[in-house]
């Protein structure tokens, strides 16, 4: 799957129930990238490969391809002008299994959004 044909199975996929569970009561229809770039960042992994890229001050996940392009499909939730740097670069595994993926349903997120993109 390219990935203009990805970002669009992606945003049509995203829901209330694949939302960061803290920003859950401010997702709207639209606004759907509001709490998504977690599970995103997996999936685009998923299809297309790379590196997981993540920002600790804004607790954000975006992607860096293969060829070095990265990749943010969930930029637009932050105002224009929010810096976003990388502060890691993150496994799958980790993004996954550690403690803050547990308490905030990651997997199940992720396993749904997955599910969803592939349809």
């Amino acid at each position: 799957m390219d990935l203009k044909s990805l970002e669009q199975a992606i945003r049509e996929s995203w829901g209330k129930d694949t939302c960061y569970p803290p920003a859950v009561d401010l997702w709207t229809p639209e606004k759907p990238e509001l709490g998504q770039c977690t599970v995103t960042a997996l999936v685009v992994q998923d299809y297309l490969g790379g590196e997981l890229l993540y920002c600790k001050g804004h607790n954000h996940y975006w992607n860096r391809l293969p060829n070095g392009e990265k990749v943010d499909l969930t930029r637009s939730q932050f105002p224009p002008g929010t810096e976003l740097r990388v502060d890691e670069i993150r496994t799958h595994d980790q993004v996954l299994n550690d403690d803050s993926a547990i308490a905030m349903r990651t997997r199940e997120r992720y396993e749904l959004l997955k599910s969803r993109v592939a349809l």
